[in-house]
């Protein structure tokens, strides 16, 4: 039998893979030296937490409406109807305590017009009377207006009053 010089290559080739797999590999490198790992660095201390904004310990109880108030600030005699050159008062009656609140009372006109605005801060300590109001000595136009009441930007609540002749 003869055998081709192919052959005799191919088995060599092989042989060279069998001795290379079963073959001793090299053991890994040994690790590099580095610096020592650097000590955790403490996060910053953290920043006073500031509490959300509490709601408010005052809330509006009612808004009276009229054309007179007295020495206490309230409506003498509560009305929803007014003759043009009244002055109209609105009593914003408040409860509870805060060092500072904020009444904003906002007045439109039917077509959304505003006619007013107006802020007042109060510090109460318990119930109180704040008083807005809306004048115009060449008479009101006949319709109805709105007073809308603001606590602390939160709406307190809206109240309608009619301009008749």
């Amino acid at each position: 039998m003869r055998y081709s010089r192919q052959t005799f290559f191919l088995l060599g080739l092989c042989l060279a893979f069998i001795f290379a797999a079963c073959g001793k590999s090299e053991p890994p490198p040994a690790p590099r030296a580095t610096a020592p790992p650097a000590a955790p660095v403490a996060p910053p201390p953290a920043a006073p937490m500031t509490p959300p904004p509490a709601a408010s310990a005052v809330t509006v109880t009612t808004v009276e409406l009229g054309n007179q108030i007295g020495a206490d600030k309230r409506v003498t005699q509560q009305i929803t109807s007014f003759a043009p050159k009244d002055t109209i008062y609105a009593t914003v009656v408040t409860n509870g305590s805060a060092p500072s609140a904020t009444l904003t009372a906002k007045w439109t006109y039917q077509d959304g017009q505003v006619v007013n605005e107006s802020t007042q801060t109060i510090a109460p300590t318990g119930p109180a009377a704040t008083e807005f109001h809306i004048a115009k000595p060449d008479g009101w136009p006949v319709g109805d207006y709105t007073i809308e009441v603001w606590l602390d930007g939160q709406s307190a609540g809206t109240r309608t009053v009619t301009i008749k002749r």
